[in-house]
């Protein structure tokens, strides 16, 4: 059974909201355990750290866009591989807005990237 509250378009889906790293694959950036908080939105740009959905799967990437508009979410630890995107279905859940590292807070500004097409 279903319940019906949770199924509000009230602007409490568009707040910004908290999720916890687990695992290395973000480091050294984002360390296992520490928090995010990630600003909703379906836009992102070429150098955002994303909360992104790919064939029905989440994952916590960084956004790379190449020259030729070929994009990819990109693990920072070079253990993990690259997601490419090209036939893909995918969408942008949100992206981090700020870091937290056991009180340790860090702010990510996009205004400077450039824009994904």
């Amino acid at each position: 059974m279903s319940d019906p509250s949770l199924n509000s378009t009230g602007c409490s889906l568009h707040e910004p909201y908290a999720l916890q790293v687990l695992g290395n694959e973000m480091e050294p950036e984002f360390p296992d355990r520490c928090i995010l908080i990630i600003e909703p939105t379906d836009q992102c740009r070429h150098g955002h750290y994303v909360f992104a959905e790919v064939e029905g799967v989440r994952w916590f990437r960084q956004y790379v866009e190449d020259a030729s508009g070929t994009a990819r979410l990109v693990a920072l630890n070079p253990l993990y591989p690259d997601i490419e995107l090209a036939g893909l279905e995918w969408s942008v859940l949100g992206v981090i807005i700020q870091r937290n590292v056991r009180r340790k807070i860090k702010h990510y500004d996009y205004r400077e990237t450039r824009q994904a097409s």
